[in-house]
């Protein structure tokens, strides 16, 4: 517990405060104008704070500070290390995924069409970002059908030929610039055209195309325009599902808010140019009694200091307490001056109300998927209850299982499932140390003796995580027995079960108590045994294939001259791995100590003999 002699010890300059719990951890970040005043309102009366905020300080341990000279300086610095610690108590934004644009490169004499997950500032033109993948693949399939821009990244000049020309130009799909004959003005057409098309401005194309079209049909030049009649069909295709939602033509992000209970669904709709190009929605979670202003400001710093691209103007419908800070801080994060705006009346009020409806609609979904999957987990979960004659619903479930060939590389994998749902951050390995050759039954005993020892010796500040209800073990009636006869050896009472397969290593029954329970494949119980089953041989075979590449791919210094092993091991502690040996060059590898000239030479030459 924090002692709180130490907040007059507390400067008082701008800066940000970091707390801590008593293993160290960083469970909180925050920033203040006054570091002293900002801590110590943590520590009022209990019924002036909020019951997340009295949960926080009972694990306060320490508190550090870090003063900084602005509080600009404190906002990115928060940023900075939330982005970093995802601190336990902050208001995380989870979704921290990158999103598609299409991209135009613009930079290049023969510029494509592609997409990308990463917004640069590389002469290119960028559209989005959308939260649609598929939209954006489909987009720029539909428009390359279009105009056949080059897709390959071959380096194309006008006059010079480039190889032969690819697949894509027989087919009609390319106009191979590869071949240097491609005019360049005839491909900057194409190409405004598709900046018409992305920026909305495709009224006059479609207007020119079918002009073109009608003198082409009088000309009896069919195929022309069959040709320009496709392209209208196709870029009207592509514009039909855009929205007008302003007359301003400007970037701007709209940003919209519901919550219920300590969950809350943040929308945002973005519009480019004046047009509804996309929608995104994040959900934060275990927010308790936080403000809706709070959640805000939080969604705010966190999903802008990841995003590629800031628009000129983000409409929120809640002020922002660093209201001013915020504006600069994105300004200078955008390059350009970013407005932050909270309309009262008129277009934009009314598109924050769409947004707002539509953040609300996610969310009850989001409750309702929610309420789906704790009815469907207690299910199977029940099912598993009455199966055992357990007196109440297992909140925690371990699986394990091993891994070898032949007695080589043999391994062990425990995964967890709390509350009938997986948890990969509680998944464990082990290497199996003290079995020589083939022996699960000895294997899968040291796996649960390593457990429960690191369980025992740690059971105050419980960093090897709680024990279970329940271990399944992969295999039956000898599997199940070793493992009783481990854990027999502790003061707990956890039910020991066979996950029992057939010649076809396909899950048959649950061996308990000296019965085998046969599974139906098609109840809820099934489905979740069937899971636990799959789920810890897959986690335990990949950990074995990993050792087994890694032994494999050492084993080819062997067969160099005058590599040992005493220059594996110095060149495997030099390099930390076999790619880094194959990539290095001459000098390098003589830096290695104890390395010979001939001997790097050997290296050398036995990894490029190729090139």
């Amino acid at each position: 517990m924090y002692d709180k002699d130490k907040l007059k010890d507390l400067p008082q300059n701008s800066g940000v405060y970091i707390m801590r719990n008593s293993r160290e951890e960083i469970i909180y970040v925050g920033k203040a104008i006054n570091l002293r005043n900002r801590v110590r309102q943590y520590f009022h009366a209990p019924s002036q704070l909020t019951a997340k905020t009295i949960v926080l300080v009972s694990h306060i341990e320490t508190i550090e500070t870090i003063v900084t000279d602005s509080e600009m300086e404190a906002l990115i610095l928060e940023c900075n290390l939330i982005k970093t610690h995802h601190p336990r108590y902050n208001i995380l934004l989870k979704d921290d995924k990158s999103y598609p644009w299409i991209h135009l490169t613009l930079n290049e004499e023969y510029p494509r069409i592609l997409m990308t997950r990463e917004y640069k500032k590389d002469g290119g033109k960028y559209f989005g970002p959308f939260t649609s993948s598929y939209a954006v693949k489909n987009t720029i399939e539909a428009i390359l059908k279009i105009y056949p821009l080059k897709t390959c990244n071959r380096p194309v000049f006008y006059g010079q030929k480039n190889g032969r020309p690819c697949l894509n130009y027989h087919i009609g799909q390319c106009q191979a610039p590869c071949q240097g004959n491609v005019s360049k003005a005839k491909y900057a057409k194409d190409i405004q055209s598709i900046l018409d098309i992305l920026n909305g401005r495709h009224t006059d194309l479609i207007k020119n195309l079918k002009e073109q079209m009608m003198v082409a049909a009088k000309n009896q030049s069919y195929e022309e325009a069959a040709k320009y009649r496709d392209q209208i069909a196709g870029i009207e295709h592509i514009v039909e599902k855009q929205k007008i939602s302003s007359s301003t033509k400007q970037d701007q992000d709209f940003v919209g808010l519901a919550k219920q209970d300590d969950l809350a669904c943040v929308q945002v709709f973005h519009v480019r140019e004046g047009k509804l190009m996309g929608r995104d929605h994040f959900f934060l979670e275990e927010l308790g009694d936080v403000s809706e202003q709070e959640v805000l400001e939080s969604f705010v710093k966190q999903y802008y200091a990841n995003c590629g691209f800031i628009p000129r103007e983000i409409v929120l419908k809640e002020k922002l307490e660093d209201e001013k800070v915020i504006a600069a801080w994105l300004s200078d994060l955008g390059g350009k001056k970013i407005q932050v705006l909270f309309p009262q009346r008129g277009q934009k009020i009314k598109m924050l109300e769409m947004v707002a409806e539509n953040a609300d609609l996610a969310l009850k979904q989001r409750l309702l998927e929610k309420r789906e999957k704790e009815i469907r987990s207690r299910s199977r979960l029940d099912g598993l209850q009455e199966l055992l004659g357990l007196e109440k619903r297992p909140a925690r479930i371990e699986a394990y299982d091993i891994s070898n060939i032949s007695g080589t590389n043999n391994v062990g994998g425990m995964v967890v499932f709390e509350d009938g749902k997986l948890n990969r951050k509680a998944g464990r390995r082990f290497k199996i140390k003290s079995i020589e050759g083939q022996n699960d039954y000895a294997s899968m005993q040291e796996m649960v003796f390593r457990r429960m020892e690191r369980a025992m010796k740690n059971q105050e500040v419980n960093h090897f995580l709680p024990l279970p209800e329940i271990m399944m073990i992969d295999g039956g009636l000898g599997h199940v027995h070793a493992v009783e006869s481990i854990v027999s050896l502790y003061p707990v009472d956890i039910k020991i079960c066979g996950l029992v397969k057939d010649d076809r290593h396909r899950l048959r029954g649950l061996f308990y108590q000296g019965s085998e329970y046969p599974i139906k494949k098609a109840t809820p119980l099934g489905v979740f045994l069937f899971e636990i089953s799959e789920e810890v041989h897959r986690y335990t075979l990949g950990y074995h294939q990993i050792l087994r590449k890694k032994e494999m791919l050492v084993s080819q210094l062997e067969e160099i001259p005058g590599v040992g092993k005493k220059r594996r091991a110095a060149l495997m502690a030099h390099f930390g791995q076999i790619d880094k040996i194959k990539k290095a060059e001459l000098d390098e590898l003589m830096a290695v100590p104890g390395m010979q000239v001939k001997t790097a030479k050997a290296v050398f030459e036995y990894f490029h003999t190729d090139d």
